[in-house]
Protein backbone atom coordinates (compact mmCIF):
# COMPACT_ATOMS: atom_id res chain seq x y z
CA UNK A 1 0.00 0.00 0.00
CA UNK A 2 1.45 3.34 -1.07
CA UNK A 3 0.31 6.92 -0.59
CA UNK A 4 -0.25 9.39 -3.41
CA UNK A 5 -0.87 13.04 -2.71
CA UNK A 6 -3.32 14.50 -5.22
CA UNK A 7 -2.53 18.08 -6.17
CA UNK A 8 -5.22 20.66 -6.88
CA UNK A 9 -5.12 20.15 -10.67
CA UNK A 10 -5.92 16.47 -10.22
CA UNK A 11 -8.67 17.16 -7.68
CA UNK A 12 -10.31 19.67 -10.03
CA UNK A 13 -10.27 17.16 -12.88
CA UNK A 14 -11.77 14.44 -10.70
CA UNK A 15 -14.37 16.85 -9.32
CA UNK A 16 -15.38 17.91 -12.81
CA UNK A 17 -15.75 14.30 -13.94
CA UNK A 18 -12.91 14.23 -16.41
CA UNK A 19 -12.74 10.57 -17.37
CA UNK A 20 -8.99 9.92 -17.36
CA UNK A 21 -8.50 11.43 -13.91
CA UNK A 22 -11.51 9.60 -12.52
CA UNK A 23 -10.23 6.33 -14.03
CA UNK A 24 -6.78 6.83 -12.52
CA UNK A 25 -8.22 7.56 -9.08
CA UNK A 26 -10.42 4.44 -9.22
CA UNK A 27 -7.43 2.40 -10.37
CA UNK A 28 -5.40 3.73 -7.46
CA UNK A 29 -8.07 2.65 -5.02
CA UNK A 30 -8.36 -0.78 -6.68
CA UNK A 31 -4.63 -1.44 -6.20
CA UNK A 32 -4.81 -0.46 -2.55
CA UNK A 33 -2.94 2.81 -2.89
CA UNK A 34 -4.13 5.55 -0.55
CA UNK A 35 -5.18 8.83 -2.20
CA UNK A 36 -4.27 11.80 -0.05
CA UNK A 37 -4.27 15.55 -0.25
CA UNK A 38 -3.17 18.40 1.97
CA UNK A 39 -4.97 21.23 3.72
CA UNK A 40 -3.40 23.58 1.17
CA UNK A 41 -5.07 21.71 -1.68
CA UNK A 42 -8.37 21.69 0.21
CA UNK A 43 -8.17 25.48 0.53
CA UNK A 44 -7.40 25.87 -3.18
CA UNK A 45 -10.35 23.65 -4.12
CA UNK A 46 -12.80 25.46 -1.85
CA UNK A 47 -11.60 28.86 -3.08
CA UNK A 48 -12.29 27.92 -6.71
CA UNK A 49 -15.54 25.99 -6.29
CA UNK A 50 -18.41 26.66 -8.61
CA UNK A 51 -21.70 26.89 -6.65
CA UNK A 52 -23.00 23.59 -8.04
CA UNK A 53 -19.80 21.74 -7.05
CA UNK A 54 -19.99 22.15 -3.26
CA UNK A 55 -21.64 18.83 -2.46
CA UNK A 56 -19.46 16.86 -4.87
CA UNK A 57 -16.36 18.53 -3.45
CA UNK A 58 -17.35 17.60 0.10
CA UNK A 59 -17.77 13.99 -1.00
CA UNK A 60 -14.47 13.90 -2.85
CA UNK A 61 -12.51 15.47 -0.02
CA UNK A 62 -14.18 13.26 2.60
CA UNK A 63 -12.80 10.21 0.77
CA UNK A 64 -9.19 11.41 0.96
CA UNK A 65 -6.68 11.24 3.75
CA UNK A 66 -5.59 14.83 4.53
CA UNK A 67 -1.87 15.03 5.23
CA UNK A 68 -0.72 17.43 7.94
CA UNK A 69 1.66 20.29 7.34
CA UNK A 70 3.98 20.58 10.33
CA UNK A 71 7.31 22.12 11.25
CA UNK A 72 9.18 19.47 9.24
CA UNK A 73 7.26 20.18 6.04
CA UNK A 74 7.62 23.93 6.58
CA UNK A 75 11.38 23.59 7.05
CA UNK A 76 11.74 21.43 3.93
CA UNK A 77 9.63 23.85 1.87
CA UNK A 78 11.72 26.79 3.03
CA UNK A 79 14.95 24.99 2.15
CA UNK A 80 13.70 24.20 -1.36
CA UNK A 81 12.53 27.76 -1.95
CA UNK A 82 15.84 29.15 -0.72
CA UNK A 83 17.98 26.70 -2.71
CA UNK A 84 16.04 27.07 -5.95
CA UNK A 85 15.95 30.87 -5.59
CA UNK A 86 19.74 30.78 -5.33
CA UNK A 87 19.74 29.09 -8.75
CA UNK A 88 17.32 31.69 -10.16
CA UNK A 89 14.19 29.52 -9.95
CA UNK A 90 11.14 30.81 -8.09
CA UNK A 91 8.93 28.17 -6.48
CA UNK A 92 5.60 28.92 -4.81
CA UNK A 93 5.18 28.49 -1.10
CA UNK A 94 2.06 26.37 -1.58
CA UNK A 95 3.73 24.01 -4.07
CA UNK A 96 6.74 23.53 -1.81
CA UNK A 97 4.55 22.75 1.21
CA UNK A 98 2.47 20.28 -0.82
CA UNK A 99 5.62 18.60 -2.15
CA UNK A 100 7.08 18.37 1.36
CA UNK A 101 3.86 16.74 2.59
CA UNK A 102 4.07 14.13 -0.20
CA UNK A 103 7.69 13.42 0.66
CA UNK A 104 6.90 13.07 4.37
CA UNK A 105 4.28 10.36 3.79
CA UNK A 106 6.77 8.42 1.68
CA UNK A 107 4.53 8.66 -1.33
CA UNK A 108 4.41 10.52 -4.56
CA UNK A 109 2.69 13.59 -5.93
CA UNK A 110 0.07 13.43 -8.69
CA UNK A 111 -0.25 16.73 -10.57
CA UNK A 112 -1.15 18.29 -13.88
CA UNK A 113 1.77 20.70 -13.44
CA UNK A 114 4.95 18.63 -13.00
CA UNK A 115 7.15 21.60 -13.92
CA UNK A 116 6.07 23.25 -10.66
CA UNK A 117 7.64 20.40 -8.66
CA UNK A 118 11.33 20.03 -9.61
CA UNK A 119 12.32 19.07 -6.06
CA UNK A 120 14.34 15.95 -5.42
CA UNK A 121 13.89 13.24 -4.29
CA UNK A 122 10.17 13.85 -4.82
CA UNK A 123 8.48 11.40 -7.19
CA UNK A 124 6.01 13.20 -9.46
CA UNK A 125 3.31 11.44 -11.48
CA UNK A 126 1.99 13.61 -14.33
CA UNK A 127 -1.80 13.49 -14.69
CA UNK A 128 -2.31 15.79 -17.70
CA UNK A 129 -4.83 18.46 -16.78
CA UNK A 130 -8.23 18.51 -18.43
CA UNK A 131 -8.46 14.78 -19.10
Amino acid sequence: MAHALLDTTVLIDVLRGRPESARRLLSMRATGDVPCTSAINVEEIVRGLRPAESQAARGLLAGLHVVAISMDEARQAGEWRRDFAGAGVTLSQADCLVAAAALTIGGWLCTGNPKDFPMTPLRVDHWPAGR
